[in-house]
């Protein structure tokens, strides 16, 4: 990963900063979100070329998900992505009376009203003829935020909720790069994969010592904890879109051995044949991308890659997924000898668990919470790590954690591979 100490230095500053970084941390994000959705808003009203447009295609390798689902996504996703950024601000800060008690507030406490009756329309759906109407918006919760903050207490409990906005603020621009092409993870040469020696390690974040507050420590990071981590080798770079597509043209999504047991079922029922908004697979990759189709270099890591279709690959390669420690241990310690991260959120083997020493109730307004299953299908939530390409310096966090169910495709997910 790039800009290492860059990121780390902005990252401590979004969870340990005061009132005054956290404020112009706010303004910042705010900009960045509207930066980006204005550059969505010529590509949205653009329209796409068809398959037809682009020379040399050859018989697709179709996913399930057709590719005009995402473009309508690509229209309709940018006004309530924004609004929704100052929908959060009011919510937890100047409707939300226990604001001052951090993470003891009550979640459910009632609000007071809100100055944008059509607010929560816009979180269901937001139209283009809405945008003037949400900048107006976005001014007015952004000046409460900042008035607010000026008078709130400078320690962990006053500042909690600014720092929960400032992630969401951020999170919400993350989104919208996703749908802009200058933010896709570069081609990445391939490199050959890093053996790392025996050894322990501090997986999680740490408390806060003596005369130092924990600052802002998203849950599911709580708390470090000693593991022994085994001697093992794991690759440099995620798996690229060329990879991947060897997997698919050899059979992989008929190989019933590839797959887990609950894998294969949901390939059944699914009837997926490449990753999410993939429309070709054979000869070269083609993508659907903020409503257009674009051909994907092939060095480039795969993306909206399902847990199940992961580890399918890996055990069509004779590999495996890294853990959570060796993800963690690597990322901190091998990015010298070559060990890149940042382009894509990372699928982990196993399943979602809190670490030891986290209290079993979850802060008010976490954005990364465990999904609970439904159904009697048996499925757990997994982890994914890192962040992706479009994510803000402020977050690029080597001990980030984030939760999906393995059939989830809905984010920039991709992986790398372990020897076994």
């Amino acid at each position: 990963m790039t800009g290492g100490v860059a990121a780390e230095s902005a990252s401590a500053l979004a969870r340990r900063g005061g009132r005054e970084r956290l404020s112009l941390a706010l303004l910042e994000a705010r900009n960045e979100l509207l930066s980006r959705w204005a550059q969505l808003a010529p590509a949205a009203a653009a329209g796409s070329p068809g398959p037809g447009e682009l020379e040399g295609v050859r018989p697709v390798l179709r996913a399930r998900q057709p590719a005009t689902d995402s473009m309508a996504r690509a229209s309709s996703d940018p006004p309530r992505l924004a609004a929704r950024a100052g929908w959060f601000q009011e919510w937890w800060l100047a409707r939300h009376v226990q604001r001052s008690r951090g993470e003891a507030a009550d979640a459910t406490s009632p609000r007071l009203p809100g100055i944008e009756p059509r607010a929560e329309g816009w979180l269901r759906r937001a139209h283009a003829e809405d945008a003037d109407a949400i900048r107006e918006y976005l001014g007015q919760t952004l000046e409460q935020t900042l008035d607010l903050l000026g008078h709130a207490e400078d320690d962990d409990p006053g500042l909690y909720f600014f720092r929960l906005a400032l992630q969401h603020e951020d999170r919400m621009a993350e989104r919208l790069g996703h749908l802009l092409t200058p933010l896709l993870p570069p081609p990445r040469a391939q490199r050959e994969p890093i053996g790392v020696p025996a050894q322990r390690w501090r997986l999680g974040s740490a408390a806060g010592t003596a005369g130092q507050a924990a600052g802002f420590v998203p849950h599911g990071e709580r708390w470090a904890h000693e593991v022994v981590v085994p001697e093992f080798e794991i690759d440099a770079q995620c798996v690229c879109w060329a990879q991947y597509a060897e997997f698919a043209e050899d059979g992989g999504y008929d190989r019933q051995e590839c797959w887990s047991e609950a894998g294969w079922a949901w390939l059944q029922k699914d009837g997926r044949r490449a990753p999410r908004d993939v429309e070709q697979l054979a000869g070269s990759v083609l993508v659907s991308r903020a409503g257009q189709l674009q051909r994907a270099p092939t060095q480039q890591a795969a993306m909206q890659v399902t847990r199940h279709e992961a580890e399918a690959w890996c055990r069509w390669a004779g590999r495996r997924l890294p853990t959570e420690p060796e993800w963690e241990l690597a990322a901190h310690t091998a990015s010298r000898r070559g060990f890149v991260w940042g382009d894509v959120l990372e699928w982990v083997a196993g399943t979602a668990r809190l670490f030891p020493g986290a209290d079993g109730r979850v802060p008010p307004g976490t954005l990364d919470v465990i999904v609970r299953p439904e159904g009697d299908d048996g499925a757990r939530s997994g982890v994914l790590r890192g962040c992706t390409s479009a994510t803000p310096a402020r977050w690029r966090h080597p001990k980030a954690r984030r939760f999906a169910m393995p059939h989830d495709d809905r984010q920039r997910s991709g992986f790398r591979s372990c020897a076994p």
